[in-house]
């Protein structure tokens, strides 16, 4: 019985995980189009996704006439569970309102990932150091080495997230820039993406830089197009990530 609100895009799960993505999509594609026509079919390698698809329909109609029949039909002896999706797919967000609306839409998802990222390193964090015979105050200077140049951490009081799984905000912290790249030369990089308003350089600090943005979308966009980017002369990989509130 599906528990989500209905929409075009159906979840499935308990699919067999030894079959091969191309010939999973040709199976479900040939048992779902009998229901209407499909404007997608996903499903994925990765281990995370193994066992699941998402089969986006034209119309609601179709969806909800699919999981009616279909629900527990068995595909290679496995009996199918089908649900709505939670959100809209990105086949479905680009029909309806173009290439500009999913762009916001794989945004907000992104956003998203890395929220719950951040709210997982630091309930792991916070149960290492709750475990019996945890590192807490023992060495504590090492505590400090990440995020470097950001607002400081007590961590007494709170656990430290990793920099890779801080949550999006507004302002970009810069790492690793070669000494060639002033303000000129990262605004010209980072000046490209929606919302730009500056690069600040930190007096005394080589190879770092915040750079600011009007809004959280435009340092998302930001730093997953420059996050890696190789510079100078040597090829020097900046590291990006965001800002320690």
């Amino acid at each position: 019985m599906a528990t989500t609100p209905p929409n075009c895009t159906l979840y499935v799960k308990n699919l067999e995980e030894r079959i091969k993505i191309p010939d999973l999509i040709e199976s479900l594609t040939e048992i779902f189009s009998e229901y209407g026509t499909i404007i997608d079919v996903v499903a994925k390698r990765n281990l995370k996704a193994k066992g699941q698809a998402f089969i986006v329909f034209e119309d609601h109609a179709s969806a909800q006439k699919a999981i009616e029949d279909i629900q527990g039909f068995e595909l290679f002896d496995k009996p199918m569970q089908l649900d709505f999706a939670r959100t809209r797919s990105d086949a479905t967000v680009l029909r309806v309102g173009g290439k500009e609306e999913l762009d916001v839409h794989k945004k907000k998802r992104i956003a998203e990932k890395e929220r719950k990222q951040a709210q997982q390193a630091a309930e792991a964090a916070k149960l290492k150091r709750a475990a019996p015979g945890g590192q807490e105050g023992v060495h504590p200077a090492k505590k400090t080495i990440r995020g470097t140049g950001l607002k400081s951490s007590n961590p007494t009081t709170a656990a430290v997230v990793p920099d890779e799984y801080l949550p999006p905000n507004r302002t970009l912290f810069v790492q690793n820039i070669p000494d060639g790249y002033d303000a000129d030369g990262l605004g010209a990089i980072f000046g490209r993406f929606e919302g730009f308003r500056e690069v600040r350089l930190v007096p005394g600090r080589k190879g770092i830089a915040f750079i600011e943005y009007e809004a959280e979308a435009g340092a998302i966009s930001a730093k997953e197009n420059t996050a890696g980017m190789a510079l100078g002369d040597e090829g020097k990989v900046i590291r990006v990530t965001y800002q320690r509130q």
